[in-house]
């Protein structure tokens, strides 16, 4: 045998995903990437996220759940876990004591939530005070434009939407950042500290309200508050209201290949569970999609992973088989559907670059998150890593492995912990993406649709 010969049977090669694509399907990547950006600019937070997965999964068929129903193959179920989180199901033909096909992925986002007591004027310019949500830094989010998204429980209990920035005629919001002339101390500072938290401050307006006394700036801006939401400053107490970054997703680069857009961690892989659960008919094991909320700051909550809201909906599946709960989840399979840092020429210092994921080579997999010594990881077996590669090349899914930079460097952690957890096997594996918690990240097109492809095939494994 040649050497050419060995190194083809004995070796790696990894290619770029576009080589390995013909014109149709490029075609069907564009067309997903279309609903995608029609999805992602719908779903800013959590909660828009959850309503649009519910409408959308009762127009396929879904039916909410109930506990005590009866299940029969190919019902399709889903459960709002308080507007904020979900969980879907296709029942498959075979018992729920043989395990169940999941995809977990999550739909909240590093942002700048509003603190509960937020409205002030200081030197005649009105403020909401924000308190940041995840891992961000903090000096990407002045001078941007922001909207304002949330829920707010009125004082006489009825609930209100606020959407304030996303129209085009719509204000927009913004932090004010320091002048380089005078900022000579600012600078002197560490990327940490050159924006504090308690910086982050959103302008509100500057135009008083005719008339006597203070604060006729907040006075002004409650007035409008109130006249569009019908909302009082005690109002305040029982919202939920954040700032995102304003604006629409957009094609990036002249080969329109990547798509800017806020939050793509992690709604990319969140759309892509949906959609291809949605693609599906009536799969051999029951394939179930989740979506959580809170992963941003440890899947802590009601409405995070760690919740037994989860526990709670398959419970209830497995009742009306007579299956005992720890059997279906110890014969179940995970993927834990998570975005991987893709390498960045910029900063190839940080990443080893034999073990990091790529733009345009497909979904990434990857064995352990954690950081340093794999804390917080969650470490998938030999078994489980044979049991993906297999079912991917099955479907004829692109995709490469991911570690999260170099070992010492720092790290980061998923759902996918709080899944093994509960006796799941589970293996991490999303789309690669470029400037990962900024306010405008970036993934491409392809890993998009080779992310879906990879989520339909754990459904019918």
């Amino acid at each position: 045998m040649t050497s050419e010969e060995l190194r083809d049977s004995l070796l790696m090669a990894p290619k770029n995903g576009f080589s390995r694509i013909d014109e149709a399907q490029r075609k069907e990547i564009d067309a997903y990437c279309k609903d995608y950006v029609a999805f992602m600019d719908a779903c800013k937070t959590e909660r828009e996220a959850t309503a649009w997965a519910i409408a959308e999964a009762e127009k396929h068929g879904f039916k909410p759940f109930a506990t005590g129903m009866d299940i029969q193959a190919g019902d399709k179920i889903y459960y709002n876990n308080r507007n904020k989180a979900i969980a879907l199901a296709v029942i498959g033909t075979s018992s729920l004591a043989e395990g169940i096909n999941i995809c977990a992925a999550h739909v909240d986002s590093p942002r700048i939530d509003i603190k509960p007591n937020p409205l002030y004027e200081e030197s005649e310019i009105a403020y909401l005070k924000g308190h940041y949500y995840g891992g961000i830094k903090k000096y990407q989010w002045p001078t941007i434009p922001l909207a304002l998204h949330g829920v707010v429980y009125r004082k006489d209990g009825t609930l209100v939407t606020v959407t304030i920035g996303e129209e085009d005629t719509d204000p927009v919001l913004m932090i004010s950042d320091l002048l380089p002339h005078l900022a000579a101390d600012q600078m002197q500072k560490t990327a940490a500290k050159v924006i504090e938290g308690e910086q982050l401050n959103v302008i509100m307006g500057t135009e008083p309200l005719e008339g006597e006394g203070a604060d006729l700036v907040k006075l002004h801006i409650m007035k409008l508050l109130n006249e569009k939401y019908a909302l009082v400053e005690e109002d305040f107490l029982s919202a939920e209201l954040t700032l995102v970054p304003a604006g629409k997703c957009r094609d990036v680069g002249l080969d329109r290949s990547l798509i800017s857009g806020y939050g793509h961690d992690d709604r990319v892989c969140a759309y892509a569970e949906l959609y291809a659960l949605f693609q599906i008919d009536t799969p051999a094991k029951t394939a179930v999609c989740i979506l959580a909320d809170k992963e941003e700051i440890g899947s802590v909550g009601v409405s995070g992973m760690q919740s037994k809201y989860f526990e709670h909906f398959i419970e209830g599946l497995c009742e009306a088989q007579n299956v005992k709960l720890s059997d279906c989840f110890s014969n179940s399979f995970c993927l834990s559907a998570d975005v991987s840092n893709a390498f960045d020429p910029n900063w190839p210092e940080t990443c080893d670059r034999r073990n990091n994921s790529k733009l345009n080579y497909g979904v990434a997999i990857c064995k352990y998150t954690g950081s340093r010594g794999k804390g917080g990881a969650s470490d998938a077996s030999a078994e489980a890593m044979g049991h993906i590669r297999t079912t991917f090349a099955n479907a004829g899914v692109i995709w490469q492995i991911a570690t999260l930079g170099k070992v010492d460097q720092g790290g980061g952690g998923t759902v996918a912990a709080y899944m093994a957890n509960r006796n799941i096997v589970t293996v991490d594996a999303g789309v690669p993406v470029l400037s990962m918690h900024a306010p405008l990240e970036l993934v491409s097109k392809l890993d998009c649709y080779e992310t879906m492809l990879a989520c339909k095939a754990i459904y019918l494994a």
